[in-house]
């Protein structure tokens, strides 16, 4: 039987930049299509997704600009009065639009402030009487031809209306949207598009001077200066990678970011983050890498997390965390990730996962990547292989969005830039302007 799933998806505009993230889910009769066969059968799915909304909306999906696809039923319920108007897209299919009682009240939630975006939108009569309270069309770019998708970017655009093009899957079709005008792209190509690749340098820096205090500290936290160096790709491949090298000439090679700290001593540590602080001061990452970074720490809690259920794993907890870590790696260093993973020591397991998706490490990895494309199939016979029960992967997977979306916070906005102003002055931003 198929579990209930629910997973995000980022819009991006042609840049790489993140618009907001598409909220899809599976189960208890699709809640979230137009599908249900019956009214019972609808009202008892929006009664599910309606209570796992209520426990974990506030948050996980705070801060971000979510699109997500309204039933009749959900609406009467107010569902989307559970997130704050400046987070949500109600988004609204056919069979909303069709509905005297839905359309009244989308209207009224359009008059709320709530902004409104319609699926698969045609220039019909049934719609053209929406017109003023949408904000975003979608156009699926596999069911519309490239005349269509012109045209209705054009009229759009002449409305003051964005387009986002849907099921961007391959190459082909993303250039199409992107020189049609398109305002904003989904689909699998474009979850693994970057517009540029970062070089071997693309840490955070907000991150880095978190580390700079932490390491020169009277009395330094290995314990945080550990979770600071864990919450990025490139910084756990470049300590790995030092603490490897001929010059430590180690008898048995660290496999982990506290083994790492151990070897190379606060000392050395401390030199390592001055001289990368130094080296990338003028360097900006671009929106797409700093995208993923976040999928590489959101990959590594997944990986993580569901080692607590997965079966007979032939690796341990931390060696999970590594490799949803260094799944991304190919795209934050400009090299291929055979030859990047042939340069760390993971264990043979997470090299053949990450490369090939062989054995039990690689089915863990096929599954974190499947639930990443909402693969609804392939998620519940990966996790009935797994031995993870089905009921536990979207609770497990919101627990790790909310801990990313948390630490994320620190990282990007810890302390105010120099010049900025400081509404209370702590003792580490007085040391960092003197």
């Amino acid at each position: 039987m198929s579990g209930k799933y629910i997973v995000r998806q980022p819009i991006r505009d042609h840049e790489g930049s993140t618009i907001g993230y598409e909220i899809l889910y599976h189960g208890a009769n699709q809640a979230f299509s137009s599908d249900s066969s019956t009214s019972s059968a609808e009202f008892a799915a929006a009664n599910t997704i309606y209570n796992f909304l209520t426990d974990n909306s506030p948050k996980v999906l705070k801060g971000t600009l979510n699109f997500m696809t309204f039933t009749t039923m959900l609406l009467m319920k107010k569902t989307p009065r559970l997130f704050d108007k400046n987070d949500l897209v109600i988004q609204i299919d056919d069979a909303v639009i069709i509905h005297p009682l839905s359309m009244h009240l989308v209207r009224q939630y359009a008059k709320e402030g709530y902004r409104v975006a319609v699926n698969d939108f045609q220039f019909t009569p049934r719609y053209l009487a929406l017109l003023d309270d949408i904000h975003f069309i979608k156009i699926n770019a596999k069911n519309a031809s490239e005349v269509t998708i012109r045209n209705t970017v054009e009229i759009a655009h002449s409305m003051n209306i964005k387009c986002i093009v849907t099921h961007v899957d391959d190459p082909h079709a993303y250039q199409r949207a992107v020189a049609l005008g398109a305002d904003g792209l989904e689909g699998s190509y474009v979850a693994d598009k970057l517009t540029t690749r970062a070089h071997s340098s693309a840490y955070i820096q907000s991150n880095f001077f978190q580390l700079m205090v932490a390491v020169t500290k009277d009395e330094p936290n290995v314990e945080e200066i550990e979770q600071l160096i864990a919450a990025d790709a490139s910084l756990t491949y470049g300590l790995l990678k030092m603490v490897n090298s001929a010059y430590f000439a180690l008898r048995h090679r660290a496999t982990t970011i506290t083994q790492a700290i151990m070897t190379l001593g606060l000392g050395q540590l401390k030199q390592w983050i001055y001289l990368l602080s130094a080296s990338n001061a003028e360097n900006e990452v671009d929106p797409g890498s700093e995208e993923f970074l976040k999928r590489s720490f959101m990959r590594a809690n997944f990986c993580s997390e569901l080692m607590n259920y997965a079966k007979d794993m032939p690796i341990s907890k931390s060696e999970g965390y590594l490799m949803g870590m260094f799944s991304t790696l190919n795209y934050l260093i400009d090299a291929p990730l055979e030859e990047i993973l042939a340069e760390v020591p993971v264990a043979d397991e997470i090299k053949s996962a990450l490369l090939r998706r062989e054995g039990r490490c690689g089915k863990l990895y096929e599954l974190v990547l499947s639930y990443e494309s909402a693969d609804w199939e392939r998620i519940t016979a990966l996790a009935e292989e797994l031995g993870i029960p089905d009921n536990m992967m979207t609770s497990v997977y919101f627990i790790c969005m909310e801990n990313v979306n948390t630490l994320w916070e620190q990282l990007t906005n810890p302390y105010p830039r120099q010049g900025e102003p400081v509404e209370a002055e702590t003792p580490e931003t007085r040391s960092d302007q003197s």
